[in-house]
Parts: C-alpha cells; sequence; structure tokens
C-alpha cells in the first residue's frame, strides 16, 4: 500500500490534531492512498535540548489514541537517529522506506537539519523524488496547543484542558500498596503509580471518573499526617473493588479544591464527605 502521510509529535492528540488527522484521511480517501502518521518514540527536544516537557500522553497513551482516530499504519522513528537528515534526505526515507507519495504539513510546521522554511522548497524536494508535498491550512478551533493545555493542567484548569483535548484528560497506571489513611477514615483509596514522563495536574482534589464508577481524585503529600512526598490517590464513590496491581485510567473531571493540612483527622473525614457530594 502506498500512503498519504503527515509527521509530528501528537502529544495529547487534541483537537488541533485532529483535525490534521481528519484531513489526512479525507485526502487519502480521495487520492487513493492508505493514511499514515509519521512520529517519534520520545519528544525531540529531548534529542535537541537534554531534556522534554511532562508529556500529556506517554508513548503507548499517545499511539493508542492515534489508532482510535482510524489511520492505516504509524511510522514511528528514534529521533536521534533522524535528527541530522536534511529534508530532502528525511523525505525520500518517507518515499521509498514507508511508500509515502504524499506528505501532508500543517501551516507551522519544518523539518530537515537544513533549516527549511518555505513550502515550495519542500513540494521542490518532494517533486524531485516523486513526492507530493501539500500544506493544510489550520481550522478555527481557538487557540488549542500541546502547550497550553499542559499550562491549564498545572492550574488546576480541567475544563479547559479537555476542551482543548475533545476529552477528559487521564491518569493512567498501576494501583500500588499506599499507607492505607484512607482506609481507616472509611475512603479506600488506590494508589496509582504514575510514568515519571506523564504530567500530573496541579494538586488538589478532583471529581473523576474510572471507568463507569464517580471518584475523588487527590494530587498531594497528604499534609494532615505529615506526608513528605506526592501521591495519587483515587476513591471510587459507592463501589467497592480490589485493584491492587491492576492498572487504571482516571479521568479527571473538574477541581475542587486545593491540597490543605487539617486540624485533625476528623475534619478531613468531614471535608471528604463534602467533596463527595460537591
Amino acid at each position: 500500500m502506498r500512503y498519504v502521510a503527515t509527521i509530528g509529535f501528537f502529544d495529547g492528540v487534541h483537537l488541533g490534531h485532529r483535525f490534521l488527522l481528519d484531513n489526512l484521511k479525507k485526502t487519502a480517501c480521495a487520492e487513493g492512498l492508505g493514511a499514515a502518521v509519521v512520529t517519534f518514540t520520545s519528544h525531540p527536544k529531548l534529542t535537541l535540548q537534554g531534556s522534554s516537557p511532562l508529556l500529556l500522553t506517554t508513548y503507548e497513551e499517545r499511539i493508542d489514541r492515534l489508532k482510535a482516530v482510524g489511520v492505516d499504519e504509524i511510522f514511528c522513528f528514534d529521533f536521534s537517529v533522524v535528527r541530522d537528515m536534511t529534508a530532502q534526505e528525511f523525505m525520500t526515507l518517507l518515499h521509498e522506506r514507508c511508500d509515502v507519495d504524499l506528505l501532508l504539513m500543517g501551516y507551522d510546521h519544518r523539518f530537515g537539519s537544513d533549516g527549511i522554511t518555505d513550502l515550495h522548497d519542500y513540494q521542490r524536494l518532494g517533486a524531485a523524488i516523486g513526492m507530493g508535498v501539500r500544506q493544510i491550512v489550520c481550522a478555527d478551533i481557538g487557540d488549542v496547543s500541546s502547550t497550553k493545555i499542559r499550562c491549564a493542567l498545572r492550574e488546576g484548569r480541567v475544563e479547559d484542558a479537555n476542551r482543548m483535548l475533545g476529552y477528559s484528560y487521564a491518569l493512567i497506571g498501576k494501583v500500588v500498596h499506599g499507607r492505607g489513611l484512607g482506609a481507616q477514615l472509611g475512603f479506600p483509596t488506590a494508589n496509582i503509580d504514575i510514568p515519571a514522563d506523564k504530567l500530573i495536574p496541579r494538586s488538589g482534589v478532583y471529581k473523576a471518573h474510572v471507568a463507569d464508577h464517580e471518584a475523588i481524585l487527590n494530587i498531594g503529600t497528604n499534609p494532615t499526617v505529615n506526608g513528605d512526598r506526592l501521591t495519587i490517590e483515587v476513591h471510587l464513590i459507592d463501589c467497592h473493588i480490589d485493584l491492587y496491581d491492576q492498572t487504571i485510567s482516571v479521568s479527571l473531571l473538574h477541581y475542587l479544591r486545593e491540597d490543605k493540612k487539617f486540624a485533625t483527622l476528623d475534619e478531613l473525614k468531614r471535608q471528604i464527605q463534602q467533596d463527595i457530594i460537591s
């Protein structure tokens, strides 16, 4: 199969990304080609600058969301391997090894170590190897970017982040054993181990969902009992399931309050009860 492809890291696979991917699929259908995404195993900034932003989606989450969009193929490269390729070398790689005949570019997308910035130069290079290059005009979907979504999450503006994502931001991880404080208070919690490269939103208490269950999520250090490390704990409302060693996905709905120290455990318990009915 020959392909029409687009290139990007696609962190979050947010509404801006999905506009581009929808156009990719429409173009593929019109041209009689498969729809392919070219992406990278790690953020390019990790190679270029030695560090990268915390991610909205881990590698596995990003690939799953790209597959869910309905593309035919995902070509994933180690950026450190291709970073020094010129634009023409990379396009030749895509054309000859990945069977890409047409490349769709977002209005601000650039690639190649030679620093090409003009669309016509990409088109000229593509024509020399038999590859078409087209630019997609950005849709009027508001000011959406992975950077703005990260900012919203760090500030606890979950509704804004979810609006830009087009879905509820999720923390996905394995349930591990904690201190058991929630169970002592009558609100058993599942402690979630989140990958180190995943962005953790602002500390505090959130309304959330786990599968079909309403939940309360706490991100914080448990200051009432002099905790000294950040934990991520979720309490399923009116549901008692043994989740230890399972991988769960917690979807954040909205921010309720900050993480704070209470004078007594009874005061904390009353606040949790209030959080549940909020």
